[in-house]
């Protein structure tokens, strides 16, 4: 029985009138761009979930109050993991890593590849287990550190070729660190928190002048991993974690320099979604999918419901013939099928066509998105779909009566029409919308004015230079007549940095933590032009400088601490890193600096900054380079007079601006992901209302002829169509604006910088799509009010 529903659905494709290449289209348009969608919403969704026993792995975190002031840290000491496995009943496991690498690596035939590389001890893979390929995980990790072995991916074996074991790499930027590769790894997922394709034992961080792999107070850089045993809760554990901080940390002493310290646990599964950015990301691209899907079946639905009259006939036939009403139903709900089947192949068939697009556009690969676990969530999505498409349309066919095949029978669904053309209408006004607001908060962002110019700014990286080679950049850099200024530094504002604790002379209090700019080299800060707004910049040029400068928002801080009345210029500070290993040796503020921003408008660093000078190029790891016009000509130039220099390596010079705004890539695909849907969603609404519109014309032809004999005017003719269309399309984009600039608030909220909501950016929003509207509906119109009226009624 069903395969005939489904041979007179197919024979169907053929006749015209039906509109099903129409329908076919805007639907699998539609689903191709809802589904990649929805698809990453739950690939951001399943972040981690690839490691085994996932549920009982846990993050650790440091919170601490310093003066009443409540800080949570993601990172803790190097002892605290350990302390973890050693001293607290009911953890299985627990290990520590930090970052220590990113940048290039070059092989002994100087092919360069491009490494993420963290530093683990011999627990790391008990904890967060990848297969191991070649070699032992423990033993390299446990390794002595004169043996400088690494572990690599398969991924990053791949790209050096052969047999990788025994291959020897050496860092560029790390010193030129050689390591000996010992063993490859399966690559790390898309989907996991802590990327990295290359690890090495945590030993390599001891040095004879320092080794902070076991602090328990300080050197707080390392991410801490636990896993748990079976059956305990992280709650249950905050007594041993206190009893193990005891017996490990002078909380007395913490406690009299004005520091309450402690420890939380973050399951494993929640350190990815539970971030703010993501959870509005989330929402944002599961209403723009929504709008998408519910677009193309509201727009399917609406074709299907134009052709009621020209079928009306046909179904009252079938029911002469003794079908029933669930018989009308599974003949629509076949030919929805079909149609389903033909738009998704569509759909496939756009996604794989523009698979560049999609991966660069979701920054994942289709592999990644795709997975059996998605691909059974979207066939839920499709089942919905089809049923929506289905018996909406299929109950209003079999409400056609069997009079309608022996007499004239007259049904336009006006309403219904027009009301799948105002949920169309909402639709794209509130996509258009938030495009706008998107579009300008971008904007926003690129034009970022952070406290310093950055413009014709460009930076090298010194790392892996010793101090006599970086002397002579610096000197041929000076001497190029394309740079307006050459000058020294730590490490570029827009990065983030970490950060130190500020004491007074003969105070034990910890005050509070700022974002240390490390040192700086002749002429930094006039370079970016930031203004100094008391005191002076740096005495340049001496060997051993004991002088720093603070940022306006580290002098606010500081007046609850001391009493700075006549400023803060002369003042001396301590700053735990730089003032010795007793944190006795003080620093005296020789200029205070207008507040800059560190990091980004969407991450931001709201700590007070302070920078340190060193004549010592050693001291800093980029070479600043100021340009008078940084053309493509001009950094050619510069970029080949610097490589003489170094002609083992690779000399990359780095625009600072574009650098920059890379850092607001995510948001730059997202604005791109909310331009395709617009374009794809009013592109569908558009065919919605010329198919509505083409029915109304057909139905009201002798009408318009009549009117037309009588002395209606064109504009009449057409204000008998636009009025219908305006009372419906206005409040529609009305709410749709509305309800985007509701969403664009929420998604503010992560930018410490933002474009003011004004009403009328949603307003012009609003009035652009509804002249558009207007004149897709009066063009339509116009063709057939310009028809010969006697022709019309003839026709009839």
């Amino acid at each position: 029985m069903m395969t005939n529903y489904f041979l007179s659905a197919f024979r169907s494709l053929t006749k015209r009138g039906r509109n099903h290449g129409m329908k076919i289209l805007s639907l699998g348009v539609g689903l191709a761009m809802g589904l990649v969608l929805i698809a990453k919403v739950f690939f951001e969704q399943s972040y981690d979930t690839f490691y085994p026993d996932a549920d009982r792995i846990y993050r650790m975190n440091e919170i601490y109050v310093i003066n009443g002031e409540l800080k949570n840290h993601e990172q803790v000491s190097g002892g605290v993991a350990v302390g973890m496995r050693q001293d607290v009943a009911g953890v299985q496991q627990a290990t520590r890593c930090t970052w220590i690498y990113i940048g290039n690596v070059y092989t002994d035939d100087k092919k360069k590849i491009s490494i993420n590389m963290i530093a683990a001890d011999d627990s790391f893979f008990n904890v967060l287990p990848r297969p191991m390929l070649q070699g032992n995980a423990e033993k390299i990790l446990s390794a002595p550190r004169g043996d400088r072995l690494i572990m690599v991916s398969k991924a990053l074996a791949d790209k050096l070729g052969g047999d990788v074991v025994g291959k020897i790499l050496r860092a560029e930027n790390w010193g030129g660190e050689v390591l000996t590769i010992g063993g490859v790894f399966e690559t790390i997922p898309e989907n996991a928190t802590l990327k990295y394709d290359a690890v090495i034992s945590i030993d390599l961080l001891r040095t004879p002048d320092f080794d902070g792999t076991m602090n328990w107070i300080g050197n707080d850089r390392y991410m801490a991993f636990v896993k748990l045993q079976p059956g305990v809760s992280a709650d249950s554990l905050s007594d041993a974690m206190h009893a193990m901080q005891e017996k490990h940390q002078d909380l007395e002493q913490l406690k009299k320099a004005g520091v309450e310290l402690s420890y939380s646990l973050t399951p494993l599964n929640d350190l990815h979604d539970s971030l703010p950015e993501v959870r509005r990301m989330t929402w944002l691209l599961l209403l723009l999918a929504f709008a998408l899907v519910f677009t193309a079946v509201m727009n399917y639905v609406l074709i299907v419901v134009s052709s009621l009259v020209s079928r009306t006939k046909e179904v009252a036939v079938h029911k002469c013939y003794g079908a029933s009403g669930r018989d009308i139903v599974r003949m629509i709900l076949s030919e929805t099928f079909l149609h389903l089947i033909l738009s998704l192949l569509l759909a496939v068939a756009l996604i794989l066509a523009f698979r560049a697009t999609v991966e660069e556009l979701l920054d994942a690969s289709l592999g990644a998105l795709f997975t059996t676990r998605s691909l059974i969530f979207l066939f839920a999505i499709c089942l919905v779909v089809f049923l929506t498409a289905g018996l909406l349309p299929g109950r209003l066919f079999a409400r056609i009566p069997v009079a309608a095949a022996f007499r004239h029978f007259s049904t336009h669904r006006r309403r219904w029409k027009l009301a799948l053309l105002a949920v169309q209408f909402m639709a794209v006004g509130f996509l258009l919308s938030l495009l706008v607001v998107i579009a300008l908060q971008y904007r926003r962002m690129i034009d970022d004015d952070p406290g310093y110019r950055y413009e014709n700014l460009a930076y090298v990286s010194m790392g892996g230079i010793d101090s006599t080679l970086r002397r002579k950049l610096i000197d041929e850099a000076q001497r190029l007549p394309e740079l307006s200024a050459v000058s020294t530094f730590y490490q570029p504002f827009f990065t983030g940095t970490s950060g130190n604790n500020v004491y007074l002379p003969n105070d034990s209090r910890e005050l509070f933590n700022i974002a240390d700019l490390y040192e700086c080299g002749n002429g930094f800060l006039e370079a970016l032009e930031v203004p100094i707004i008391a005191g002076k910049s740096f005495t340049e040029d001496v060997a051993w400088s004991h002088e720093v400068m603070v940022s306006q928002r580290f002098v606010d801080k500081m007046k609850a601490f001391a009493d700075w009345r006549d400023g803060a210029v002369g003042k001396q500070i301590l700053v735990t890193e730089h003032s010795g290993a007793n944190n006795d040796e003080p620093f005296t503020i020789c200029g205070v600096y207008d507040d800059i921003r560190i990091g980004t408008i969407q991450e931001e660093d709201e700590r007070p900054s302070i920078l340190f000078y060193s004549s010592d190029p050693e001291e800093s790891n980029y070479l600043l380079l100021k340009f008078h016009h940084m053309t493509p000509e001009a950094m050619q130039h510069v970029r080949q007079e610097l490589q003489k220099l170094m002609p083992d390596r690779e000399v990359e010079l780095c625009d600072w601006r574009a650098e920059m705004a890379a850092r607001y890539a995510d948001t730059q695909r997202f604005r791109n992901a909310v331009m395709i849907g617009v374009v794809i969603t009013l592109l569908i609404s558009l065919v919605g209302l010329m198919g509505y519109t083409g029915d109304e014309i057909n139905r009201r032809r002798k009408e318009i002829a009549v009117r037309k004999i009588n002395g209606a005017t064109l504009g009449e003719v057409l204000h008998l169509f636009e009025r219908d269309i305006i009372r419906i399309a206005a409040p529609a984009l009305v709410v749709g604006c509305g309800a985007a600039a509701y969403v664009a608030t929420l998604w503010q909220t992560g930018f410490s910088e933002k474009i003011s909501l004004a009403w009328y950016l949603f307003a012009l929003s609003g009035l652009l799509l509804l002249c558009l509207i207007v004149v897709v509906v009066a063009l339509h119109v116009r063709r057939a009010a310009a028809e010969n009226p006697v022709k019309s009624i003839k026709s009839e």
